[in-house]
């Protein structure tokens, strides 16, 4: 019996390293997809083939007798695999900062080796000025002997950091396009302001991702002009040739939107593992229990829950609208609790069917 299962092991084994060769082929055709629709001027996306792929392979699942779910969710994966491929050909393709210069403050930082890996890719030479990096040949032991004569610098320091440092150059302003990473803009107000009205080619931008995304389809990046409508059209090209969405907005309204964007989700996610954690006795019982929503959540609080907790209370204490969304999650628990408290199943329904309207609303 052993015997027969090292077998099957085996048998399995092959049949992984056929599934690994072909995706390995599949990511080839999807390069040379990518360079054709450069080629011919045809945009990276298109969502009419993934429909085509994706039915496809529907299709071919039902007459394998496979899971219909499964096979969605694999080509969903390898299209966004391919995507992944075709944007960074299309990024180095364009070669943006061919001969130019960049300087990333605080580049040691996971939001700052983002963009020294993203700039890099357009061409641009990086150098790192941040007192974490060390031993490179392209690394600054001070971002004020560097700044002159770089086409781009970007700021990527916690926020009250970038204040102070944006601060710094408004006394002798760069010659290049220089723009903050930061998740607020109020915090930042006074450098951004000062910088501007020095002359500095300033701009913020808020990108609406992680450190650790590689496609930026669908994702959203925020410009918010600071006065230099010229250095927020520099920063916007930057982001031409990747699939990111570009959103400008003016700084009062970023942060508003923030407070609920960031702030509430958050707060609503800290609440949730805060319970949980001092639950007390139930706390090991909950470990052993599972359900679909309750995984779901656990999955997205573990994820906060392995955040910096000084960028996290950042994002809650520095914005001036921060109090605001706290607020309302503080009424929207507090109505939870007292229509739950008076048994009163219609109120209940009604928050129901009142978010439900405003999630359907949002996907449309």
């Amino acid at each position: 019996m052993d015997t027969e299962l090292e077998q099957l092991r085996e048998q399995l084994a092959s049949v992984d390293r056929e599934i690994i060769e072909a995706v390995a082929r599949r990511s080839e055709l999807a390069q040379r997809i990518g360079e054709a629709k450069a080629a011919q001027g045809r945009p990276t996306r298109d969502f009419r083939q993934e429909r085509t792929v994706v039915e496809r392979a529907r299709a071919i699942s039902e007459t394998l007798g496979l899971p219909e779910s499964l096979v969605e969710e694999l080509m969903l994966l390898l299209i966004r695999s391919a995507l992944t491929v075709q944007e960074q050909h299309v990024l180095s393709s364009a070669e943006e900062g061919l001969g130019k210069s960049a300087l990333v403050i605080g580049g040691a930082g996971k939001m700052g080796r983002w963009f020294v890996r993203y700039l890099r890719s357009q061409g641009f030479e990086v150098t790192i000025a941040d007192p974490r990096a060390s031993g490179s040949s392209d690394v600054v032991p001070s971002w004020s002997e560097a700044t002159e004569g770089r086409d781009v610098t970007v700021v990527a320091a916690p926020l009250v950091v970038t204040n102070e440092i944006l601060l710094q150059m408004a006394k002798d302003p760069p010659s290049g396009l220089v723009f903050d990473v930061g998740s607020l803009k109020s915090p930042l107000r006074d450098g951004l302001t000062k910088l501007a009205r020095a002359g500095g080619r300033v701009t913020s931008i808020h990108p609406m991702f992680g450190p650790d995304t590689h496609l930026l389809s669908g994702r959203h990046v925020i410009f918010v002009d600071v006065g230099h409508a010229e250095a927020t059209r520099e920063a916007r090209e930057l982001f031409r040739s990747t699939m990111a969405e570009q959103v400008e907005m003016d700084l009062e309204s970023h942060d508003r939107l923030i407070a609920y964007v960031l702030g509430l989700s958050h707060a609503t996610n800290i609440a949730f593992f805060t319970a949980l954690a001092e639950s007390g006795e139930a706390a090991p019982a909950l470990a052993k229990l599972s359900s679909t929503t309750f995984d779901e959540q656990l999955n997205v609080a573990r994820k906060v829950s392995a955040e910096s907790p000084d960028l996290y209370f950042e994002i809650q204490s520095l914005n001036d609208y921060g109090t605001e969304s706290l607020s309302a999650l503080l009424y929207a628990v507090e109505r939870l609790r007292s229509v739950v408290r008076a048994g009163d199943s219609d109120g209940f329904a009604s928050l129901m069917n009142k978010g439900r309207e405003y999630l359907e609303s949002r996907e449309t």
